[in-house]
């Protein structure tokens, strides 16, 4: 396996550190608008391990197909791996299949709200663009594998583990995502720093939230309905969740059966009141307005003027939680209430990787992935999903202690 990895900020630093580990690939080649950000990824992953020298650092424009294409047929890519934000998915993924290799990504191209009923219907859903192409991508014998990150990622693995080996019937597929995190300044004083791209975070949560019902389909919420108190395991405790549009939504209910699909984050109020502001302001719109003669993107300067996740580690404490509420009627009959989840504390993933374990723990799962397609445990051709997949494999590499498998334990709770 050859990997094409676009993208050097926090998660892609994370997941080439996570990757030197492993010896299932033959070349990894770290690509960024930035080249001395890649070269600086490909240092942090060179000094993990002795005469490590299958990573090399390139520059490309993640903008342009062509620029995609043209890098990934230079190294031979066999796998593209995306690790940018929303906005570049679509020339990725056309890129990656007009030099005929696979695709990865960890979120799924960009939605766009109903016309004249946003908070009633979708529009252009999450994902549709890629959905568009599947038949091209299953005729080219290619897979693109989407929405492999930890959500979505390991949630829809979660998903099919649930419908395979723990339910008869699934009520409602929940994923509910919570933590405990804060990030201090250099005196000791909490400040508002998100542990993962602010772009993104706007993106879901200012766009309509979906949900799923059978005989209903996807339809739209308004932002941050139904809030609910969610419980989160080892000691991060009660955390209000919120509706937020999210690709396990779109995914979920094309490969596993349930009545019912949601998503629900746990943002807390700090976090709500600012994504408000920043919509009333106009904040979040990411077309171009004229400052003193030049031209920006409200959305970009707000990213600009935080802190970059990929920096804030050192100054973090807690951990974050990924999982899935499950609930229905178990395989022996009997009403079952089941969350699947996985947790980082921030301290851990620091010590072992110098990476915060919010965009570690996204980058965990792309490589696991990685891993069992390079072996052959999971293959396939056309645009899927992780839940179009045997779960087993998955959460046993996940879980195995190293160097057998990646040591990141996952946990199971009856309730």
């Amino acid at each position: 396996m050859r990997i094409l990895m676009i993208g050097a900020g926090g998660v892609g630093d994370a997941a080439a550190r996570i990757a030197c580990e492993r010896d299932f690939f033959e070349l990894f080649v770290v690509a960024d608008y930035d080249l001395a950000r890649a070269e600086r990824t490909v240092a942090a992953a060179r000094e993990r391990r002795p005469f490590e020298s299958r990573f090399v650092a390139a520059q490309v424009d993640a903008s342009s197909a062509e620029a995609v294409a043209a890098l990934a047929r230079q190294h031979q890519a066999t796998h593209v791996f995306n690790a940018v934000d929303p906005r570049f998915v679509m020339p990725i993924f056309d890129g990656a299949k007009a030099a005929g290799a696979g695709y990865l990504d960890m979120a799924m191209s960009l939605s766009r709200p109903h016309p004249e009923k946003p908070y009633e219907q979708t529009g252009v859903k999450l994902g549709d663009e890629q959905f568009a192409q599947a038949e091209q991508w299953e005729a080219d014998g290619q897979l693109a594998l989407v929405g492999i990150g930890v959500e979505p990622g390991l949630s829809d693995v979660f998903a099919r583990y649930a419908a395979d080996h723990l339910f008869s019937h699934i009520t409602e597929l929940g994923t509910r995502d919570g933590a405990n995190l804060a990030v201090f300044d250099e005196h000791g004083k909490e400040i508002f720093a998100p542990g993962f791209s602010i772009w993104t975070v706007i993106e879901e949560c200012l766009n309509p939230p979906v949900i799923h019902e059978k005989g209903k389909g996807w339809y739209t919420v308004e932002p941050f309905a139904e809030p609910e108190i969610f419980e989160f395991p080892e000691g991060i405790g009660p955390v209000e969740c919120v509706h937020v549009e999210h690709e396990e939504v779109l995914l979920m209910p094309r490969w596993v059966e349930a009545d019912k699909v949601t998503f629900k984050y746990g943002l807390g109020e700090t976090m709500i009141n600012i994504l408000r502001v920043l919509h009333e302001l106009g904040l979040h719109r990411t077309d171009q307005v004229n400052v003193k003669g030049v031209e920006v993107s409200p959305r970009d300067v707000v990213a600009a003027c935080l802190p970059d996740p990929a920096t804030i580690g050192p100054r973090m404490q807690g951990k974050t939680c990924a999982g899935l509420w499950v609930t229905g009627t178990g395989k022996d009959g009997r009403p079952r209430r089941t969350y699947l989840y996985h947790v980082v504390d921030n301290a851990d993933s620091m010590r072992d990787y110098g990476s915060q374990c919010v965009v570690w723990q996204t980058a965990l799962n792309p490589i696991v992935a990685l891993e069992l397609l390079a072996t052959g445990v999971w293959s396939g051709a056309g645009v899927k999903g992780p839940e179009a997949f045997d779960a087993v494999p998955f959460l046993d590499l996940l879980a195995a202690p190293k160097p057998e498998g990646y040591g990141s334990p996952w946990g199971m709770e009856d309730r």
